[in-house]
């Protein structure tokens, strides 16, 4: 047997002696720029055959959460819950997250985001382009949902037929939201409706989920025994709502009617164990909740949906 050879300590150090020195503050070992903090732009996981991707069309931090989550508590009450999830009272970080369902037979998008160049900048970043899309389903029609459907250039999804519910379409048809007239209304033609259990295609179906905004809707996913709740805006944070479903938040139009939905869905879901994305959830917005005390737990999912 070799034996390998011993190394004496006065050799180690002249070989060492011969090595390049760089001197301090050599340009070689600058430290690399800072890049900034951020999420990657997509996440795709399997729903039974289906191929489902998360996009992130937009985050921004947001200040005075109390302002908008939790109006009929007090504040001492906010930041107890705040400093037991170990989260700022004073910032949020807002997250915009559309999603795509490839059936194998069409590219269905969930909401838009904030405008065109923030979907169609996520699309390309997971593999698609805007003229793939078959479908364009909006859940509803507040402005961070509807954004992207349309800009400058016109309609963002050339080749898509549109969906959305009936309650909803009707409800913002009859107002003057700037938002909804300039995006949507020019495309109502292109628009089929649909109600409670409505079908966009083969295994998504429509789940009545109304109080954020009169026809707001959620879609279930159901593919070789698999299922995926898409929530859009049931509950838009995992503590401040999904943690405490009565908690008042701003941007609900019927503040108790959203809250008895939330409750609803998430109690649904969690006696099933039904995954779902929050399309304001931590991004890559997908998770599971399960009942705790007077509310929910929400566990990010992590390789579940993978396999």
């Amino acid at each position: 047997m070799l034996k390998a050879p011993r190394i004496s300590r006065r050799h180690f150090l002249a070989g060492t002696a011969a090595l390049p020195v760089l001197a301090q503050g050599n340009t070689a070992m600058a430290a690399a720029d800072m890049l900034g903090v951020g999420p990657a732009k997509f996440n795709r996981m399997k729903v039974g055959a289906f191929e489902v991707t998360t996009l992130l069309a937009g985050t921004r931090a947001v200040e005075n959460p109390k302002g908008i989550f939790g109006l009929n508590v007090d504040e001492a009450e906010f930041d107890a819950a705040s400093a037991a999830a170990n989260i700022p009272n004073d910032v949020a970080q807002f997250f915009f997250t559309p999603t795509v369902v490839n059936t194998g037979s069409e590219l269905v998008l969930f909401d838009t985001g904030l405008n065109p160049a923030g979907i169609t900048g996520a699309l390309e970043a997971a593999g698609y382009t805007a003229d793939q899309v078959d479908a364009v389903v909006l859940t509803h029609m507040h402005g961070d949902h509807i954004g992207g459907i349309a800009g400058d250039a016109g309609e963002t999804f050339k080749n898509a037929r549109y969906i959305t519910g009936a309650a909803e379409f009707d409800f913002w048809s009859k107002s003057d939201n700037q938002g909804f007239n300039g995006k949507v209304k020019p495309l109502a033609e292109k628009f089929a409706m649909l109600d409670d259990q409505g079908t966009v295609a083969s295994g998504i179906s429509a789940v009545a989920a109304f109080g954020h905004t009169p026809g707001h809707m959620a879609y279930r996913i159901e593919s070789e025994g698999s299922q995926l709740i898409l929530g859009a805006d049931i509950a838009n944070h995992y503590i401040w709502s999904v943690a405490h479903p009565d908690w008042e938040v701003r941007f609900d139009m019927d503040k108790s009617a959203a809250a008895a939905t939330r409750r609803r869905l998430l109690g649904m879901m969690a006696a099933d164990n039904i995954p779902f994305v929050g399309y304001h959830m931590p991004f890559p917005g997908v998770g599971y909740v399960e009942a705790q005390g007077d509310g929910f737990h929400y566990t990010p999912a992590t390789y579940q949906l993978y396999l």
